[in-house]
């Protein structure tokens, strides 16, 4: 098993940033990457990005490519999410999830055991 605690969210206003947080427990051996993951009120979770736990491999999507950074702390067992340049777009609960599959990947059933959420809002 392994738990996910999300964290870091707020209010920002547009062009602002935020670093969001994701803290791993439990049996976290078992994964070979984690991501990061979003969903808007009346829309579906989109992909955000991924990276390898091991050998720290980043997988951004299209919409957050050069505004957004991943990075994970090994010994902390934690991973992080740098957001510059925010948009209004940008708004939603942001979610934090684990994947066993053994390439990075965007697709949600490829991951599993999410943590809570935290929300963020981006104000124009």
């Amino acid at each position: 098993q392994v738990q996910l605690v999300e964290s870091g969210g707020g209010l920002v206003q547009a062009g602002g940033s935020l670093r969001l947080s994701c803290a791993a427990s439990g049996r976290t051996f078992s994964y070979y990457a984690m991501g990061w993951f979003r969903q808007a009120p009346g829309k579906e979770r989109e992909f955000v990005a991924a990276i390898s736990w091991s050998y720290g491999v980043t997988y951004y999507a299209d919409s957050v490519k050069g505004r957004f950074t991943i990075s994970r702390d090994n010994a902390k067992n934690t991973m992080y999410l740098r957001m510059n340049s925010l948009k209004p777009e940008d708004t939603a609960v942001y979610y934090c999830s684990v994947s066993t599959a053994p390439y990075l990947t965007s697709r949600l059933s490829a991951f599993g055991s999410w943590g809570q959420g935290t929300q963020v809002t981006v104000s124009s």
